[in-house]
């Protein structure tokens, strides 16, 4: 007899104790989540306070959108980011001389087709 209140005891209770583990996991997970937040938002915070300095500000326009104070004259390099070495040669000389011409023309008119003022990539 104490057996079988014991046993059904224990399968009563199962479900509970499941309930409170599967309860306490998510509550663990929804505090690291709150710990990644807070993380974020202190690393917004100091990109914030970076913006607010003028000299920052005017790295950042001279780097991203290729802005210069007056009197100096700025360069892009178009095609900068390609390589120039060995590789494209190799690939190029792989080609026939028309296909050659078909991609030069084709980067030309990609670079002809951006707006005006804009950077190449």
């Amino acid at each position: 007899m104490l057996a079988l209140v014991a046993t059904a005891l224990l399968v009563s209770m199962a479900v509970p104790v499941r309930a409170w583990l599967a309860q306490r996991a998510q509550i663990a997970d929804l505090r690291a989540q709150v710990d990644e937040a807070a993380a974020r938002v202190e690393a917004l915070a100091v990109e914030k306070k970076r913006w607010d300095d003028p000299s920052f500000v005017a790295a950042q326009a001279r780097d991203r959108l290729h802005f210069v104070l007056p009197g100096e004259v700025g360069y892009v390099a178009v095609g900068a980011q390609e390589q120039a070495g060995a590789t494209a040669e190799a690939a190029v000389a792989g080609q026939p001389w028309y296909a050659n011409l078909w991609d030069g023309l084709q980067q030309a008119d990609d670079h002809a087709s951006l707006p005006a003022g804009t950077a190449t990539p």
